[in-house]
């Protein structure tokens, strides 16, 4: 389970095993309050979430636009090798 960055208590990470075929590119978050899942194209757009509240999950996507760069680079790395 790659963790790609934390930030205010939230866990970014993606999991090794991405479905056959492979999803595409996403994030997970976790903290104590709950977990989500985003997709980063065409738009970071929320696929599931459970225990955040509708400003934290707002907060969360604008991270996730910000650090898009950053996710993929890992990912792709995390993949590729």
């Amino acid at each position: 389970m790659p963790e790609v960055f934390r930030h205010k208590g939230f866990r970014f990470h993606f999991y090794s095993n991405e479905g056959n075929p492979r999803e595409p590119v996403h994030i997970h978050v976790e903290s104590g309050d709950g977990t989500a899942k985003f997709w980063l194209r065409p738009e970071v757009q929320i696929a599931s979430e459970s225990g955040y509240s509708r400003k934290t999950l707002a907060e969360l996507t604008w991270i996730i636009r910000k650090e898009r760069d950053r996710i993929e680079r890992r990912w792709n790395e995390h993949f590729s090798g």
